[in-house]
């Protein structure tokens, strides 16, 4: 018995019913589970879990006030050996790292020019003498015609002016004499201080200038620190202040001492230049880069770590845990100091005892969950 033909067809429409229905179905389950994995995963990545470090309370402390200071070390004494006459250059004894006295002859310059001018000048002077004596038996000679009646009196006075003439040629005559006795002796080069040669600019054989550097000397007994501040910065120094310098090339910080403190600024910058005495340390040398911290006085302020202020707003802020979740909180820093080695700064706006998060947790958005890891309160 053959089925109409309408059963057959609203079997198969109820067929396709039932599929469809069943698909949309499995579609809004899946949908719906998918929607609760991704809340979850939300609510996951909305929570942060902090360890005791990260986390740090505001208090008030007493801060010691520093001032950030960098420069080169230089030599105190220190001294360009200088030709003070022209000529080759016959001997330098000393080159870069030779210790040297004070007085000690390190060089000569070619003598033979000097030695000859000399004695050009002592002939001179002989000669000019020999003018002196002839014009005194002159005068003598005229002061008897004079007294027996034979010369005028003008006559005894012209002996007497060419006898002044004579004498006047004869001192210049020696102090050409003088002159070029210290150019010869200027033909020895001579270290003006103790020290160590820093720099040899010269060979032997060249030919010097006058005022020709040839060596430079620095004396490392005594090493010092020139360092530029900020002219508001310059008015918190004072003479006698100490600071730490790290030094490249030494493990152990140094101490130094501020011994002057220029009183004009320096054109362009406006910046002032610091002098610090630095202590004497075995490997120092001129010209090694030196920086650290100078202490300018104490201050009792409501402090945290340097680095627990974010500046990545327009105005500085910190994160710090309200009611477990992340709070921004803009404050305005003050003075900075340290504590235990660390760079704290003073801060306004802020709670004491507020919780605050350190600089190596990161930006946090405001509302994120915190959660304490566990076994740490």
């Amino acid at each position: 018995m053959k089925l109409p033909v309408k059963w057959i067809v609203g079997g198969v429409v109820f067929a396709l019913l039932a599929v469809g229905v069943t698909r949309t179905l499995s579609s809004r389950e899946a949908a719906r589970l998918a929607l609760e994995a991704q809340q979850a995963s939300q609510k996951q990545l909305a929570s942060v879990e902090l360890s005791t470090g990260d986390v740090i309370k505001a208090q008030t402390l007493e801060l010691t006030q520093v001032l950030p200071i960098s420069g080169a070390l230089k030599a105190v004494n220190s001294a360009f050996v200088k030709a003070k006459v022209a000529g080759e250059l016959q001997t330098l004894s000393v080159r870069e790292g030779d210790f040297v006295k004070s007085g000690q002859v390190i060089g000569r310059i070619d003598t033979t020019e000097y030695q000859a001018r000399l004695r050009q000048a002592q002939q001179q002077a002989e000669s000019a003498k020999a003018q002196v004596d002839i014009a005194q038996r002159s005068l003598d000679n005229n002061k008897s015609l004079v007294d027996q009646g034979f010369i005028s009196r003008t006559a005894l006075d012209t002996s007497l002016n060419n006898l002044s003439a004579a004498l006047a040629n004869y001192k210049a005559a020696q102090a050409g004499v003088d002159l070029t006795n210290k150019a010869l002796d200027d033909t020895v080069l001579r270290a003006p201080i103790g020290g160590q040669i820093a720099q040899r600019l010269v060979q032997n054989g060249e030919r010097v200038a006058i005022d020709a550097r040839v060596v430079e000397i620095v004396d490392l007994a005594t090493l010092e620190l020139e360092a530029a501040l900020a002219a508001a910065d310059s008015v918190k120094v004072k003479a006698g202040q100490l600071a730490q310098l790290s030094i490249e090339g030494l493990s152990q910080p140094v101490q130094a001492k501020v011994v002057r403190i220029n009183p004009s600024t320096v054109a362009g910058s406006r910046s002032v230049l610091v002098y610090f005495a630095v202590a004497a340390t075995p490997g120092l040398r001129q010209g090694l880069f030196a920086q650290g911290a100078l202490r300018t006085g104490q201050v009792n302020a409501l402090a945290l770590p340097l680095d627990a202020v974010r500046t990545d707003k327009p105005q500085p802020y910190v994160q710090h845990i309200v009611n477990g979740k992340v709070a921004h909180q803009t404050v305005t820093p003050g003075a900075t100091g340290e504590r235990d080695g660390v760079t704290m700064v003073e801060i306004k706006g802020l709670a004491e005892g507020a919780e605050v998060l350190v600089g190596a947790v990161g930006a946090l958005r405001e509302g994120t969950l915190v959660q304490r890891a566990a076994g740490k309160p």
